[in-house]
């Protein structure tokens, strides 16, 4: 069997967005699966347009993907030759020709066409004349006259198309540029392209695609046009939906395996299965379970899917990731085994890294700021023993785990009369500043003992200035 190779060539003229990057997935996936080969290509022939501003933007979204390639990036902008030496090869062989009707003229074929409830279309006036190349020529392939031509396709089929409504469409512009028809097909060729899965809004333009392959003499791809994602009002996808660049999520604080998870899920199954590590992916992604039907974008399943991601992972695994959120705050931070035991608290109640970065602010203060509510309810003056109490009783313990910690709660309850809540909560204030944290067991293992009995040492002192 020949080596399967995959191909994604985005078009340099924005940022990666959702639905180029699940058909980058999707091929790579594929690739990945059989061993193959997943080939980029940065299609900037819109030059007017495209910027390396884009393709920069590109390549580091798919390296944050982890959608790596094993060939390319190739440019189109660099492979005029190639294109020109094929589209030459198809006017010797009789089966494209010069054509120098004027877009004016071109026009009115057209709309002598529609009088006669005809599809408007180039009426072939060139075709037989023969005509060498000139300053004001375009090359317009021949297509069949009869017959159809058939778009076999794994996700939706097989498509006829009528020949008589496709008519001798131009390949090479007056200037010389190759039309995106041919490019994509000589890049396919040239490359050695065998599997093609895209956006089902591509459809329109396979025929005339497989037009070209005949012409060349090549055998053809295997097609999968994956239909669009769209929002859950089942609209186009547009940023009021949350489809905004790749690199917006990964500001957002989603992972990568998580982006990836629920992308490939907007379009393929298996089974009922919603939560898929990316190895998994993988070994059981195939082309038979390619949805038919859209998939519906939804920002709450995203969110949902990220936070079971992060409490998948090992803390080690989120620390590199962390870091760069905790900068954003102004905090300077490693993935060390302190930042690693603050992953560990927050882990369990974190949907983004953001969030987490967020919540792990406090471990991170030189001086903690007391919220004023949360002050004014629990640090009270009379407040001051028992965090006194409660800080010489930590500094004791030779053992600062769980056990010994509730061990030493248990006795202040008891020497106190006071409930757990009674005295959790003015430590909680005391260590972070607010009511709201991990555990307090796990959250003064991962501070350490030294920084906690000093936060509440620190907490006790504000109580007695409040008297």
């Amino acid at each position: 069997m020949n080596t399967i190779i995959t191909r994604f060539p985005p078009s340099p003229t924005g940022y990666l967005h959702i639905g180029g990057a699940r058909t980058a997935l999707f091929n790579w996936l594929w690739a990945r699966k059989n061993a193959g080969q997943f080939v980029l290509r940065i299609e900037d022939t819109d030059e007017a347009r495209s910027t390396k501003e884009s393709v920069d933007a590109i390549l580091e979204s798919m390296e944050w993907l982890g959608i790596d390639w094993d060939d390319g990036p190739y440019f189109q902008t660099q492979r005029h030759d190639i294109y020109n030496e094929h589209i030459d090869r198809l006017v010797e062989q009789g089966h494209a020709y010069y054509c120098d009707c004027t877009p004016e003229e071109v026009n009115a074929m057209r709309e002598e066409a529609k009088a006669k409830g005809l599809k408007p279309m180039y009426n072939g006036k060139c075709r037989n004349r023969g005509l060498k190349k000139g300053t004001n020529t375009v090359v317009r392939l021949k297509t069949p006259d009869t017959g159809v031509t058939i778009v076999d396709d794994i996700v939706k089929g097989s498509t006829a198309f009528q020949n008589t409504e496709i008519d001798d469409f131009i390949i090479q512009r007056s200037s010389g540029m190759a039309m995106y028809n041919l490019a994509v097909v000589v890049d396919d060729i040239t490359m050695g392209i065998n599997t093609i899965i895209r956006g089902d809004d591509h459809l329109v333009n396979t025929p005339k695609q497989i037009l070209i392959y005949q012409a060349l003499g090549a055998p053809l791809p295997v097609f999968g046009h994956v239909p669009m994602v769209l929002g859950s009002d089942k609209a186009r996808l547009s940023k009021r939906h949350g489809a905004m660049s790749v690199g917006e999520y990964k500001k957002m604080g989603f992972l990568a395996d998580a982006l990836i998870n629920y992308l490939v899920r907007l379009g393929w199954s298996h089974g009922d299965q919603e939560f898929f590590e990316r190895q998994e992916l993988i070994e059981k992604f195939d082309l038979e379970h390619l949805g038919r039907s859209a998939g519906m974008f939804d920002m709450d399943k995203l969110y949902a899917l990220n936070a079971k991601h992060i409490q998948k992972k090992k803390p080690i695994e989120l620390g590199d990731d962390l870091v760069p959120h905790l900068a954003d705050l102004g905090i300077e931070a490693q993935n060390d085994a302190f930042t690693q035991g603050v992953i560990e608290t927050l882990q369990p109640r974190s949907k983004t890294l953001v969030e987490m970065a967020q919540g792990a602010a406090f471990y991170y203060m030189d001086e903690i700021e007391f919220e004023e509510k949360a002050a004014k309810k629990f640090l009270k003056p009379e407040t001051s023993d028992l965090l006194n109490k409660c800080a010489h009783a930590l500094e004791e313990l030779c053992d600062f785990s769980q056990g010994p910690q509730e061990e030493m709660f248990k006795q202040i309850m008891e020497e106190t009369g006071l409930g757990f809540g009674k005295i959790a909560q003015p430590l909680r204030v005391a260590v972070t500043g607010t009511t709201v944290s991990p555990g307090i067991f796990e959250m003064f293992i991962a501070l350490g003992k030294e920084k906690t009995v000093q936060r509440i040492r620190k907490a006790a002192q504000f109580c007695t200035a409040q008297g």
